[in-house]
């Protein structure tokens, strides 16, 4: 397939549709296009996310997490293959076809958080064994943990949603077999340690994570989905972290956990219909998704239209949708 020709066939959508995650609208909606040989362009973009009636609402969301999440992958080849191709546009990615692994991984380096099923949340409320780990007496909130821990979640389909597992249930489960799952939690690890390694040099700090993976058709561990964004991950200022800590304040943060502090502080924790909060929360939150992407990348965030890429058919030949 030429170039003029396959530039020709991406504005004639073959198919969209968004993926249920429990009855809910996911934060990912596919967009398939025919190729030659029967096989499938597949387009991704984030339209919604989790939290996603209040998140929609933040200007320039999707085109932070899009780029900022491909910068990511390309820093991250050497982990773990990616499902990315490439990036017409702002808002979409074009990527692999991969058969999501049901099993959501979670690294977390500090134990905090609001919502009810938060690390923290449940550690104030007097539990000490949480996700398969005993957490020991007089832990502060916002305190680093000694060592990353994983605490995987399932993902949207015949499983439910947000079902919290230990690292043992995966496998006992039948979730993932022994071998796939020991991969994943290693990519996982290492991945984080990039995440941290390169945000320090931001002056930010990882605090926490989510990781999604797929398998793909041939039988490859692939990551998917988007990776150390505003709202997979959280990430507080290094350089006032310290002194926050030590006076009991919340860190200063560059992700969606600004928002939900600022329902928590209302008595919301996610179920049930958000309060109503000031309008100018969406521009300080937007603000922030900027930030991050800026501070990562050092590079001024563009909003609007990438030109189409030269190399998008090498790029398509070189992940074999061609």
């Amino acid at each position: 397939m030429d170039r003029q020709t396959l530039m020709a066939l991406l504005p004639q959508a073959f198919e969209a549709s968004s993926l249920p995650l429990g009855g809910r609208a996911a934060g990912k909606v596919r967009d398939w296009y025919p190729l030659a040989g029967g096989r499938r362009l597949i387009i991704t973009t984030d339209r919604l996310s989790a939290f996603d009636r209040i998140l929609a609402k933040v200007p320039y969301k999707g085109q932070v997490l899009n780029q900022l999440s491909n910068w990511w992958m390309r820093r991250c080849e050497d982990i773990i293959a990616h499902h990315l191709i490439s990036e017409p546009d702002p808002n979409a990615a074009v990527v692999r076809e991969a058969e999501p692994i049901l099993v959501e991984v979670i690294v977390r380096g500090y134990i905090t958080g609001v919502t009810s099923t938060a690390l923290w949340y449940r550690y104030s409320l007097g539990e000490r064994d949480i996700y398969g780990y005993r957490f020991p007496d007089g832990l502060r909130k916002n305190q680093a943990l000694p060592e990353p821990i994983i605490t995987p979640t399932t993902k949207g389909g015949l499983t439910g949603h947000d079902e919290r597992l230990t690292c043992a249930e995966v496998v006992e489960k039948g979730l993932l077999g022994e071998a796939t799952w020991e991969r994943v939690q290693t990519a996982a690890l290492r991945l984080f340690r990039r995440g941290q390694e390169l945000a320090g040099k931001a002056g930010l700090i990882l605090v926490d994570t989510k990781y999604e993976f797929g398998v793909g058709p041939g039988g490859e561990v692939l990551l998917i989905d988007e990776i150390h964004t505003p709202d997979s991950s959280r990430f507080w200022r290094a350089e006032t972290y310290p002194q926050r800590f030590e006076s009991g304040e919340e860190p200063e943060n560059f992700d969606k956990e600004f928002i939900r502090l600022e329902y928590a502080a209302r008595g919301y924790r996610g179920d049930g219909a958000p309060p109503e909060v000031p309008d100018a929360l969406w521009a300080a939150a937007s603000q922030r998704y900027i930030s991050i992407y800026e501070l990562l990348t050092g590079a001024p965030f563009i909003p609007g239209e990438y030109p189409v890429e030269p190399r998008l058919e090498r790029n398509l030949r070189e992940g074999g949708l061609l």
